[in-house]
């Protein structure tokens, strides 16, 4: 059984981790949604099924959802499987209520655990390579993380990891430390400098992401389960945990994405079930405390620290799913499931434009350049084969770029001419790359290099010269391409690899990548 269950179900009674288990519902999900959603709803590699969570949902849309899948999540449909009483059955079973467990401060800081002490690992690189060229490979097939030498272009290391990371993991300014977030809501601390996993905390029980403060501090943890974001501090003790609700007070909500906007100081995060956006400011040296935000200054361990109260919120109106920041970070880019786009000014604290974007972009993986003396974004879409490009000044699409079918990640670097865009959530064209000139907005390339198998995710060595996708089977590989001449280098055995994160792009904040 997965970490996950073990770990919530040793606590709780069988008749609640399982109520009415002999029911014919109930072994329908054992034996068809268990796997991914985990034995108890609570989530796993899938989201938690339960009311509190499906509120934006109706009952027929999950039904339709169980019967034809949801590509754009990786679920396969279970309509050939089972027939349409069985998956009434099962809808009902998902809105069936169960009994919440508790995880707050206490049980976070209950599970807090140090491999290894502040101060107790040398503070230098113990490798001759360069660090701030390092990869880490998230390897999903037997969750495994591989510290890749980005000039060499081979492992140097390699080490178990928490179930189904992700999120994309976060680095410290200095490179020195990175953090993992996994589904089930473990957040792991791991020193490059000396390859040592030194700290762990469970920070919730169903989680989306992770965000790291720009000065290394604090961490801010989003959960789908329960409604929290859970503030750390670097050494993952809990600082602050924000039960998420409106600003009435009536309704809970998860937190479908968090990210540090490091220019304001401050974690901004968007809420998944209220029309709200979150920042909340990690800055105890401000000048100005912004309306609607307060401090609570507490002195720990003699420094003082924020409190990371109350969040200031901005009204929106629409839900949002992802979104993405503008170079200034004054302004995000946001998307909700239905496919609606808008732009929020967060100084203004409201909608400025809405966003001409066809299905779902997936903002989270937008990029942006400078394109005949403008800035402009581009972003793949998970619904259509099509690349949106817009004018960051107006907001208005300068062009929709057709690709072979939808895709999750684009990527590209300040030293190359080309932006990659992956087509991984079509069935058909899973494995081909596209490749977009920068300067003309045209096609240049498509790539094939394993016909049939899915080809995603491109990340950039630290100079810009080899272009890295995954290929994401469970005998997969990192296939490297030359960015220049676009020919295949060389491929690196990994077992379905599910990203792969370059140190100093991501620190740098490179235009090409997602932050």
């Amino acid at each position: 059984m997965a970490r996950v269950a073990c770990f919530i179900l040793c606590a709780l009674p069988v008749t609640q981790a399982f109520p009415d288990a002999a029911q014919p519902a109930a072994k329908l999900y054992r034996s068809y949604c268990a796997e991914c959603h985990g034995a108890d709803r609570f989530g796993l590699m899938g989201p938690a099924l339960l009311p509190e969570n499906l509120s934006r949902l109706s009952r027929n849309a999950a039904a339709a959802m169980i019967r034809d899948g949801r590509p754009t999540a990786q679920m396969p449909p279970f309509g050939d499987v089972l027939e349409p009483e069985e998956i009434g059955q099962l809808t009902d079973y998902l809105y069936t209520a169960i009994p919440m467990p508790q995880w707050g401060e206490k049980e976070i800081r209950a599970s807090r655990t140090v491999h290894h002490a502040p101060g107790t690992l040398p503070d230098e690189p113990q490798f001759s390579t360069d660090p701030m060229n390092l990869f880490i490979v998230v390897e999903g097939g037997d969750h495994h993380v591989t510290i890749l030498d980005g000039d060499k272009l081979e492992p140097i290391h390699r080490f178990p990891s928490r179930f189904a990371l992700h999120g994309g993991p976060k680095f410290t300014p200095d490179g020195r430390y990175v953090f993992f977030a996994s589904r089930d809501g473990w957040i792991s601390k791991f020193d490059l400098w000396n390859l040592k996993l030194v700290a762990e905390v469970r920070a919730g029980i169903n989680t989306r992401n992770a965000a790291v403060s720009g000065d290394g501090k604090y961490l801010a943890v989003a959960n789908y389960l329960p409604h929290t974001l859970v503030i750390l501090d670097a050494d993952l003790n809990p600082v602050k945990v924000h039960i998420v609700r409106d600003k009435d007070g009536r309704h809970t909500s998860r937190v479908s994405a968090v990210y540090d906007a490091f220019p304001r100081s401050s974690f901004v995060a968007a809420l998944k079930d209220v029309k709200e956006v979150w920042e909340l400011s990690y800055d105890p040296q401000a000048p100005e405390i912004p309306t609607g935000m307060t401090h609570d200054f507490r002195y720990r361990e003699g420094a003082f620290i924020p409190g990371f109260l109350n969040p200031r919120r901005t009204d929106l109106n629409d839900y949002l799913d992802d979104f993405f920041f503008t170079q200034d970070y004054d302004q995000i880019m946001g998307t909700s499931q239905g496919g609606k786009g808008q732009v929020v000014h967060l100084d203004g604290r409201r909608s400025v434009a809405t966003l001409d974007l066809p299905g779902m972009p997936h903002l989270g993986s937008g990029i942006t350049w400078t394109w005949q003396g403008r800035r402009i974004m581009a972003t793949p879409n998970l619904k259509e084969g099509v690349v949106s490009v817009i004018d960051m000044q107006n907001w208005k699409t300068i062009k929709q770029i057709g690709t072979p079918g939808p895709g999750f990640f684009m990527r590209s670097h300040e030293n190359s001419r080309y932006a990659w865009v992956d087509s991984m959530m079509s069935r058909e064209h899973k494995d081909t790359l596209t490749v977009i000139d920068k300067e003309t907005l045209e096609v240049a390339a498509r790539l094939t290099p394993v016909p049939g198998k899915t080809l995603t995710h491109i990340e950039f060595t630290r100079d810009g010269k080899y272009a890295l996708a995954s290929l994401w089977e469970d005998d997969g590989a990192i296939i490297v391409f030359d960015a220049s001449t676009l020919k295949e280098v060389k491929r690196i055995p990994a077992k379905k690899p599910v990203g792969k994160y370059n140190v100093w792009n991501k620190i740098t904040r490179s235009e090409g990548t997602s932050h």
